[in-house]
């Protein structure tokens, strides 16, 4: 087994370990206003749930060279932003937002994904996503690393909204249909993945 002391890696060489061993990992895809009103719109994989009570939603942002990224700037100062679930029939397009833009030029030009109006929040949401959820931002915190430099913004959303399709939704039991879904997951790299094979285990009562 080969042994690695943290302090000794890289920031390269520990996210290389992290992304490739936590898998597989749900998508967030994340829309923002930019202060010029641009719709800015980017997958994060350094994502989940919180709580449910109330409900919450982290998404982790890396900085790059400390530079704050576009979706929390827009986030950390509107205070609001739309999640969507990532699923096959839209990761190509998501994919395409991961370009590095300008703060006022809108990813979505890049896709053929529409917006749509959202209820609870300014910021849109995107018409072809099977789930999302509107969110006001609950809490913002930043971490540094050895040397004093903030390399991640994390941010705590409290969903105000659920937007789900009815063929992802049983209305009867108030389940979500994860074989409808068909979600999409980030492993390493450049690789995805699908949902795969279901199995059941019962949790012990004691």
């Amino acid at each position: 087994m080969y042994i690695f002391q943290a302090e000794e890696l890289s920031a390269k060489e520990t996210y290389k370990l992290l992304s490739g061993a936590v898998i597989p990992r749900p998508i967030a895809f994340v829309t923002t206003l930019s202060s010029g009103g641009a719709i800015n719109a980017a997958p994060f994989s350094f994502y989940n749930v919180v709580s449910s009570d109330p409900p919450l939603l982290s998404i982790s942002v890396n900085r790059s060279e400390g530079r704050q990224k576009d979706t929390a700037r827009n986030a950390i100062k509107n205070g609001e932003f739309v999640v969507h679930v990532s699923d096959e029939a839209i990761i190509e397009d998501i994919n395409e937002t991961a370009a590095s833009l300008a703060p006022d030029e809108s990813e979505m030009t890049r896709t053929s994904l529409h917006s749509v109006e959202s209820t609870a929040v300014s910021v849109p949401g995107i018409q072809e996503a099977r789930i999302r959820f509107e969110c006001k931002l609950e809490r913002h915190i930043t971490f540094d690393n050895d040397h004093g430099v903030t390399t991640a913004d994390l941010l705590i959303g409290r969903v105000v909204c659920f937007h789900l399709d009815e063929k992802v939704y049983d209305a009867e039991k108030g389940y979500i249909l994860t074989d409808e879904l068909k979600p999409a997951s980030r492993l390493a790299g450049n690789h995805y993945a699908k949902l795969g094979e279901e199995f059941t285990l019962i949790r012990p009562s004691s």
